[in-house]
């Protein structure tokens, strides 16, 4: 049978205009180049308004001495340094209070979640006042209570707060020890690294393993000893290359020691505490999309409540966790730009404030720090996605 040629098709359809998918392009390319000139009005116009006010533009600044001091500087710093080392400060600053505040967060939300479904009464009930008090709080108003009515009301160094004569809580933060590695300590971190590694191969080989023989073995236990001994052993082995600078009262104040400042401790507990009460109910709603057939079988199978919930329940929820619990994270690290309000040098404090008020450079401090949570919260996305990728289930 013979079948009519394209150009008679396209004749029989009409003008290219009244083609849906054709139209639908070419509104398309339309509105594109649309808010391409917008755009590109919007940038005219800028640069046009800055320079007839005399206001330069670009990243030039960033070379240019700083002239100020950071509080906490994770690398080194002084004020001869440019304004780039600033970004740079903030950046990692923000980095580090976001890192510590998803795992406190993970660790007290997963573990205040299960203890809401509890069958102990008054674990669940005070599982879920926490839950409904920090819920209901708002995120800036928990801050300023951390670090005016708890941090900010210890005592003086003098009269600091000692645990195990190692760890002195005062006004001015948290002294501790501070670690002085030594010649040879290098090879530690490489074992603990080597360790972490062959702890994931041993996983792996198990899960293999046990599908194929229907064996177990003792991973958990197996893993921890050898993330554990093996940098261990090579610590021992190398003469344990590390010294402790211990904290010292000397006049008015701590000498020696790592002074972690009350306004990291006070944002930390803050962002921890109160994402914590949302991923809480995450966890909770999870566990409870879960078939009660599931976990019936596991009991029928004589599992122990633990087991059962570690190897049955857990991973059939984090299909459903797992998607919001990266919008909590992608959340809490927004929210620690809420820094500013306690003077934590993050890169809003850093960068977007005390920089900006001294170049005037609005526009390019602006732009880049937007960039960073961008990215970061881009970052954070994909490796989630690529988790809740590998927990979805695989039709066969």
């Amino acid at each position: 049978m013979l079948r009519p040629s394209t150009s008679t098709s396209r004749r029989g359809r009409g003008p290219l205009w009244r083609d849906p998918a054709i139209r639908a392009l070419m509104v398309q390319i339309a509105l594109f180049v649309g808010l391409a000139v917008v755009i590109g009005f919007l940038v005219h116009n800028t640069l046009a308004n800055l320079e007839a006010r005399g206001i330069r533009t670009g990243f030039d600044f960033l070379g240019e001495r700083a002239g100020f001091s950071i509080p906490q500087t994770p690398i080194d710093y002084s004020s001869d340094d440019s304004y780039g080392r600033t970004f740079v400060i903030g950046l990692l600053n923000t980095l580090l209070v976001s890192a510590l505040g998803i795992i406190a967060a993970t660790i007290i939300g997963f573990t205040v979640g299960i203890a809401r479904l509890s069958p102990n009464w008054l674990l669940a009930k005070l599982a879920a006042i926490y839950v409904e008090v920090f819920r209901n709080i708002p995120l800036l108003v928990q801050i300023l209570f951390w670090y005016f009515a708890v941090l900010r009301s210890l005592p003086s160094p003098r009269q600091s707060l000692s645990l195990f004569e190692a760890l002195y809580f005062n006004v001015r933060g948290l002294v501790m020890p501070a670690p002085q590695p030594l010649e040879g300590f290098a090879a530690t971190p490489w074992a603990l690294l080597v360790a972490i590694v062959a702890a994931v191969a041993l996983g792996i080989f198990a899960r293999k393993r046990q599908a194929a023989t229907g064996k177990a073995l003792p991973v958990y236990w197996l893993g921890a000893a050898i993330i554990v001994g093996l940098p261990l052993i090579v610590f021992v082995t190398t003469g344990m290359p590390l010294e402790w600078s211990m904290p010292e009262m000397t006049g008015f104040n701590f000498r020696g020691g790592i002074n972690v400042m009350p306004e990291l401790m006070a944002l930390w507990l803050a962002l921890s505490v109160y994402t914590a009460a949302f991923i809480a109910e995450i966890v909770r709603s999870g566990i409870q999309s879960v078939p009660h057939g599931q976990t019936e079988a596991a009991h029928s199978l004589s599992l122990p409540g633990g087991i059962a919930l570690r190897k049955v329940v857990i991973p059939q929820a984090m299909r459903v966790i797992v998607p919001q619990l990266t919008s909590q994270y992608l959340n809490l690290i927004k929210n620690s730009s809420l820094a500013t309000a306690i003077g934590y040098p993050d890169i809003v404090a850093v960068f977007a404030g005390t920089t900006l008020n001294q170049t005037g450079q609005a526009i390019e401090i602006i732009a880049m720090t937007m960039a960073v949570y961008l990215l970061i919260s881009l970052m954070v996305s994909l490796l989630m996605n690529i988790y809740n990728a590998r927990t979805l289930l695989k039709e066969r």
